[in-house]
């Protein structure tokens, strides 16, 4: 099944890029937009339930803004809090995120199992950049929150990571580009690449699926294909927008 969740703001909640930190809305109002999102995911079968600790969150989100350099983020504090929320609930053992550039995207998948705000633990999170710079970057940052190594950043192009990867993959996140022309069109191609890798009850997240749709329509249609995938919905709760579909 496909369906669409949009709070009422989506178009007109934005952040300055350069500023990820400033609080754009009450903390009352971010829950309530997120709680919603998560009651849409759940109804389509993507969540178990709704619950997560908000303290823990907090915790998660405190860490990055002492511990992480961001030079830019199109992640907004809502994204950011649904992102915790979907693997705290999930919790899935494995992640890979493609596409993380200096471990923002990245830690809002993993922080849910790891550091202060860890609720469950995991038992393999990747993220994988493939501008070296960027990855070291990404590295160091999460190596502040997480000193066990579960999480980690490799130096790497995606399609070959998930082309290798050994084991099975329980939450798949993707924010990459492609080459000119293809842009974030690359997301079909590494799904496609990870498929027979995800169980039953898997989650994929695709970052950027309302501000980048043209782009992803040939994405959209493998997704919300219920031969392909058993549920697929477009979250917008900002102007970037999270596909959350479910194998």
């Amino acid at each position: 099944m496909f369906c669409e969740h949009r709070a009422d703001d989506w178009a007109s909640y934005k952040m300055d890029y350069h500023n990820p930190h400033r609080e754009l809305e009450p903390p009352e109002r971010e829950i309530a937009v997120v709680d919603a999102a998560l009651a849409t995911l759940q109804r389509a079968g993507a969540l178990p339930h709704t619950r997560y600790d908000h303290a823990r969150m907090l915790a998660y989100r405190e860490a990055v803004r002492e511990h992480f350099e961001i030079p830019w983020t199109a992640i907004t504090p809502r994204m950011q809090r649904l992102m915790y929320a979907i693997n705290a609930i999930a919790q899935p053992r494995v992640v890979i995120a493609a596409g993380v550039f200096c471990g923002n995207t990245f830690i809002a998948n993993a922080g849910a199992a790891v550091g202060p705000g860890a609720c469950y633990e995991a038992e393999d999170l990747v993220g994988v950049e493939i501008d070296a710079e960027k990855a070291a970057q990404a590295e160091a940052n999460v190596r502040r929150i997480d000193p066990t190594g579960v999480a980690r950043i490799v130096a790497a192009d995606a399609l070959e990571v998930l082309a290798n990867y050994p084991g099975r993959i329980w939450l798949l996140y993707l924010d990459a580009d492609g080459p000119p022309g293809v842009g974030k069109g690359i997301y079909l191609d590494m799904l496609k690449m990870a498929y027979d890798k995800l169980p039953p009850g898997a989650l994929v997240l695709a970052h950027n699926s309302v501000n980048c749709a043209q782009r992803l329509q040939q994405y959209f249609a493998f997704v919300r294909d219920e031969a392909n995938l058993r549920a697929s919905v477009n979250v917008a709760i900002d102007n970037q927008g999270l596909e959350v579909s479910v194998r």
